[in-house]
């Protein structure tokens, strides 16, 4: 299963797991799992520092990706080709892309986001 992390899921595998569901943390904890952490978590987790709404080690959590070996996914032409289509159940410009990466990746999404599940995705409840 491939199962792509928002961006509050991906802080949480990787520094506060008790905050994660217990579905959740099987899924991670499953080496037959593909874990995907995009590169727009990471540019959301920028923005935010930058903002200060968010106090949080942007290097740590790259280095804590690499030695969890999450995979990292960058933004593609599909990625954006599926934004367009996405209709707005909300207006996180951030989760709207994770959800299209979802969708264009065939992945699960794994969030707290009780919106994404009124996309057309397979969505684990994180927490």
């Amino acid at each position: 299963m491939r199962l792509l992390l928002d961006t509050h899921v991906l802080l949480w595998s990787l520094h506060r797991p008790e905050r994660l569901s217990r579905q959740a943390l099987e899924l991670l904890s499953d080496a037959g799992n593909e874990v995907i952490a995009s590169v727009v978590s990471l540019w959301e987790i920028a923005v935010k520092k930058r903002a200060g709404k968010m106090e949080v080690d942007l290097g740590l959590v790259m280095a804590g990706v690499a030695a969890q070996g999450f995979i990292r996914l960058g933004l593609e032409d599909r990625h954006l080709q599926t934004l367009l289509a996405l209709p707005f159940h909300h207006r996180d410009p951030f989760d709207h892309l994770l959800i299209a990466q979802a969708i264009a990746e065939d992945a699960t999404f794994v969030t707290g986001d009780k919106a994404a599940s009124r996309y057309p995705i397979t969505v684990v409840g994180a927490g």
